[in-house]
């Protein structure tokens, strides 16, 4: 009878301090104010489509493609 381990992800096999390196990357912050310039709508262009980005009566932002 033949047993084995399970094998370790690749990434993580090959890689454990790359890993933590880029999760310590912090996250860009901007202000839906400075965003919005004013404006209560505007379009993203991504990936070759556009999309809405707007503020609500209820002050609440949608992503519209």
């Amino acid at each position: 009878m033949i047993t084995t381990t399970p094998a370790m992800p690749p990434a993580i096999a090959a890689h454990p301090v790359n890993a933590a390196v880029q999760a310590v990357k912090p996250v860009k912050r901007v202000s839906s104010a400075g965003l919005m310039d004013g404006g209560r709508e505007l379009e993203i262009e991504h990936a070759g489509r556009v999309y809405r980005l707007r503020i609500t009566q209820l002050n609440k932002l949608i992503l519209t493609a």
